[in-house]
């Protein structure tokens, strides 16, 4: 049996193929959407207390648009990749194992979800310039995380199918 480390996790191919999925690999290692679904919405988790935390700090303290979306996307990141890190050190991965994990399982889930929501933001009328306080900007946001959750499940089911993105994580379940 081959027992190379498996996608840099410091899993064995061995032990990969031995850990039961529960249902969430289809036949011929397709994923299920509702694997893809749950994946999406963890990196929608993090995504979401990044960006509305910086836009909160960067409103706050009054920075322009750009310093603030590139706070927001920073910590979108920080908190996407936190969530991952904390589940994979509580089931006991070491911590340069788990930051290697999180990278592989999150960026880019993240980089799509982020690229997607802001794409829709920045293209929605007024919403660059509405305040935390108008419905505009929540619209916007919201609408952004919907339309990235639609985009971004799939490619979370074509990468957990190619044992890629968050497949990886699927030994400290």
């Amino acid at each position: 049996m081959d027992h190379t480390p498996h996608h840099d996790t410091g899993i064995s191919n061995a032990e990969h193929a031995g850990h039961s999925h529960g249902g969430q690999m289809a036949a011929g290692g397709a994923a299920s959407w509702g694997t893809a679904a749950q994946a999406t919405a963890h990196c929608l988790t993090g995504c979401a207390f990044g960006e509305i935390l910086g836009m909160v700090i960067g409103t706050g303290l009054r920075w322009s648009n750009v310093p603030t979306m590139v706070l927001a996307i920073a910590l979108a990141f920080v908190f996407g990749y936190s969530l991952t890190l904390f589940a994979v050190r509580k089931a006991g991965l070491g911590l340069k194992a788990a930051i290697r994990t999180a990278l592989a399982a999150d960026t880019v889930s993240i980089a799509v979800m982020e690229l997607v929501d802001n794409v829709i933001i920045a293209l929605t009328p007024g919403a660059m310039d509405a305040h935390l306080s108008d419905g505009l900007f929540w619209g916007a946001l919201l609408g952004g995380f919907a339309v990235a959750f639609v985009i971004t499940t799939p490619v979370n089911k074509w990468m957990i199918g190619r044992g890629k993105g968050h497949a990886v994580v699927h030994a400290y379940h």
